[in-house]
């Protein structure tokens, strides 16, 4: 996948990494969703902001496929691609790719909706705008 909506650039720090001198596997998903986050800032939406208005993105589904590991000090990006996939949900389908030599290290694809005030699926318009983008 080339066609991303969005990157982001990071750089591994040594309590991410586990006994064997490589970053745990959860904290893969902690670089997804800061990803997944500024992504959502720069479409002009607010976190935040949506969460006080009782509009709460929620993940439903996620699926990470390790191709290769990242170790301390190395310096990796996020890319991201964002797409409906249904009339309530949205994917990110999301790579990290290691520097400088653009190894594939993880793929990923992240589901998720967003929650009325009752818990039920509902997108609100600023999310519509953003997914018809």
């Amino acid at each position: 996948m080339t066609d991303y909506d969005f990157t982001l650039e990071f750089q591994v720090r040594d309590y991410e990494c586990d006994m064997q001198g490589v970053v745990n596997n959860a904290v893969y998903q902690n670089y997804l969703e800061h990803t997944r986050h500024e992504f959502i800032k720069q479409l002009g939406l607010d976190f935040a902001e949506l969460t006080r208005q009782q509009v709460n993105l929620v993940v439903v589904r996620a699926e990470l496929d390790y191709k290769r590991p990242l170790r301390s000090g190395d310096r990796f990006r996020v890319a991201t691609r964002l797409e409906r996939i249904s009339k309530m949900r949205f994917a990110f389908f999301q790579d990290i790719y290691r520097h400088p030599d653009e190894e594939l290290v993880l793929q990923a694809k992240v589901i998720g909706t967003a929650l009325n005030e009752r818990g039920r699926p509902k997108l609100p318009k600023q999310i519509e705008e953003a997914l018809s983008r």
